[in-house]
C-alpha cells in the first residue's frame, strides 16, 4: 500500500488559511502580544477578555488554548473544510445577550472560587465590544443563558395525582408544563487554579493535557504564560426553577440536584441505574421548592458514564452480565476495564454554584459523598442530604445502588456488608427476551 506523505507542498490550502502551517508559538516570539488576562479580578475590564481564536485579526493577540465550543470545535473545523462554513464569519450577537441577569457576585473576583469557567462568559462580546470593533478581535460567548418551558411525562402525572399544584408560574398548567431559566457554560480552565484543586503542580497539568490529546495543543508546553484554556470536553446546563435572584439569596430555601449525564438511562429510560429516576426526582423536588418561596437548580454534567464515556461503560455492562451481575463486584468490572472506577473528579464542580452565587445548599438531593466532599471543601454548607426513594430504584439498578452506598454513598437506610453485597444480584442476559 501506498501513502503519500502530507508536506507542506502538498497540503491544500485553498484561500482559507495562507501558506503558511503555525504550529505553535512562544511567549518572547516577535509580535506576539497576549491581551492582557488577570484571572480573579472583579472588574471585567481589568480581567479582559478571553482571546482563543486563531483567525489573523487574533492570532498574536491569543491569550488562550484551545477553541471555542468544547468537543463541538471538531464539526466547526469539518464545516470549514467542506466549505459550509466561511472561515471569516463574524457571529452577529444582536438580541442574544441574556434575558435575567445573573450577578456579579463577590465569587466572581476570587481567583480561587472560579477555575473551570468564565464567569464573565455571558457578557463578554457586550463588555468587549470595543475589542471587536475597534481592533477585531474575535471573542465570543462561552456561557448563554435563556428562558424555555420543560415537558416532562412523569411531571404531568404528578400534576394528574394533584402530588404537585399548579401555579401558573413554574407550573404552568394542568399538562405540567414547567417555566425553566437555563444557563449553558462552555469549559474555561485557569490551569494554575485547575492545578490546585487537584493538588498536583501546573507543569504537571500541562503535559497531561499535552499527552493525552495526542499533542493537539502544543502551546500548552510552548506557552507557559498563556493560563486560560478551553478544552475539548462538553460542558454544563443549569436549570433554575423559580427567581433567578433567589438561588443566591440567603434568605431563601434552596433544593440542588447535581447530575452527570447518563444518555442511556436519561433519555432512553434503561433500568440498569437510578440516573433518569433520581434526576426527575431532583426535578421535582427543586420545582416543589420554588413554589415554596425558595429556589430548585439542577445541573446537568456533561460525563457520560462517569467521564469514562458510553463504549467503556456498555464494555462494563457487557463484563458484570456475563459475570454474574453482583453488588459485591459492582466498582472491579469497570476498574478492570478502565483501570479506574471514576473519572468525574468533582473538584471543579462547584464553580457553577459559585458562578449563581450560591453560599449554602437546604436539600442536597443527591447521595455521593465526592459531590458532597467537593462542595463543602468550597465553603458551602449542606443542611440536608436526601436520598432517592426507595420505591424510585428500578429492580436492576439494586447492583448499583447498594454497591454505591457500600462506598460511601449517603443513605438513610441500612449499608449492606460485603458478605451481604454479593447476594444482590442483577438481571441476567438471559432473563430478557431478544
Amino acid at each position: 500500500m501506498n501513502y503519500e506523505l502530507l508536506t507542506p507542498w502538498t497540503l491544500n490550502y485553498s484561500d482559507k488559511w495562507g501558506k503558511k502551517i503555525v504550529l505553535t508559538t512562544y511567549p518572547d516570539q516577535y509580535g506576539i502580544e497576549p491581551i492582557p488576562l488577570v484571572w480573579g479580578a472583579a472588574d471585567p475590564r481589568v480581567r479582559g477578555p478571553i482571546v482563543v481564536s486563531r483567525l489573523p485579526s487574533s492570532m498574536r493577540k491569543r491569550n488562550a488554548i484551545g477553541a471555542h465550543s468544547g468537543s463541538y470545535s471538531i464539526y466547526h473545523a469539518l464545516a470549514v473544510a467542506i466549505d459550509e462554513l466561511n472561515i471569516n464569519h463574524k457571529p452577529d450577537f444582536t438580541n442574544t445577550e441574556p434575558p435575567v441577569n445573573i450577578g456579579p457576585f463577590p465569587q466572581w473576583g476570587d481567583s480561587e472560587k472560579i477555575v473551570s469557567m468564565d464567569p464573565f462568559g455571558h457578557l463578554a462580546p457586550w463588555l468587549f465590544k470595543d475589542y471587536i470593533d475597534e481592533q477585531g478581535i474575535e471573542i465570543r460567548p462561552t456561557i448563554a443563558i435563556t428562558k424555555a418551558h420543560m415537558k416532562l411525562l412523569e411531571i404531568e402525572e404528578l400534576v394528574r395525582k394533584g402530588e404537585m399544584k399548579v401555579d401558573g408560574k413554574i407550573v404552568l398548567n394542568e399538562h405540567g408544563d414547567l417555566a425553566v431559566t437555563k444557563v449553558a457554560v462552555e469549559p474555561v480552565w485557569y490551569l494554575p487554579g485547575v492545578a490546585e484543586r487537584f493538588n498536583i503542580d501546573e507543569s504537571t497539568l500541562r503535559r497531561a493535557l499535552f499527552e493525552d490529546t495526542g499533542g493537539c495543543y502544543p502551546e500548552l508546553i510552548t506557552r507557559p504564560d498563556i493560563k486560560t484554556f478551553l478544552p475539548p470536553i462538553g460542558g454544563m446546563t443549569a436549570y433554575i426553577f423559580g427567581d433567578p435572584k433567589k438561588t443566591s439569596d440567603p434568605n431563601c430555601k434552596l433544593a440542588l440536584r447535581v447530575h452527570d449525564e447518563c444518555n442511556g438511562s436519561d433519555v432512553f429510560g434503561s433500568d440498569i441505574c437510578t440516573c433518569r429516576p433520581y434526576l426527575l426526582f431532583g426535578i421535582a423536588e427543586a420545582v416543589k421548592e420554588a413554589q415554596n418561596g425558595g429556589s430548585g437548580v439542577v445541573i446537568y454534567f456533561r460525563k457520560e458514564g462517569r467521564a469514562l464515556g458510553e463504549v467503556t461503560k456498555y464494555l462494563v455492562y457487557n463484563a458484570r452480565k456475563r459475570m454474574g451481575d453482583s453488588a459485591a463486584e459492582y466498582f472491579t468490572r469497570t476498574e478492570n476495564i478502565a483501570g479506574v472506577k471514576d473519572m468525574r473528579f468533582q473538584a471543579l464542580m462547584p464553580d457553577i454554584l459559585h458562578f449563581l452565587g450560591i453560599t449554602k445548599i437546604d436539600r442536597m438531593l443527591s447521595m455521593s459523598n465526592m459531590k458532597y466532599d467537593a462542595i463543602v471543601s468550597q465553603g458551602i454548607p449542606i443542611h440536608e442530604r436526601v436520598p432517592i426513594p426507595d420505591d424510585m430504584i428500578p429492580e436492576d439498578s439494586r447492583v448499583e445502588i447498594d454497591a454505591k452506598i457500600h462506598a460511601g454513598y449517603f443513605t438513610s437506610g441500612k449499608v449492606l456488608s460485603l458478605e451481604e453485597l454479593t447476594e444482590v444480584k442483577g438481571r441476567q442476559w438471559e432473563d430478557i427476551d431478544h
